[in-house]
């Protein structure tokens, strides 16, 4: 409900969004889409950084640069 110190705040078309500051790399690049498919309705995340991710698409993995 409330960012935490050191969150970054974006906001686009009304919806805000935090990120804590150390998660900035992980996610550069990444789109976010709010879709309808048939009844359900969903936030949808494409991340160019993605290397890996499960079967359920609830969880990702990236390469981390040295």
């Amino acid at each position: 409900d409330t960012p935490a110190e050191g969150d970054v705040q974006f906001e686009q078309h009304g919806v805000s969004v935090s990120v804590p500051a150390k998660d900035l790399a992980v996610l550069a690049g990444t789109e976010v889409d709010f879709i309808k498919v048939g009844l359900n309705s969903m936030f949808q995340f494409r991340n160019p950084n993605v290397t890996g991710e499960c079967g359920c698409g609830e969880s990702f993995s990236v390469t981390e640069e040295a």
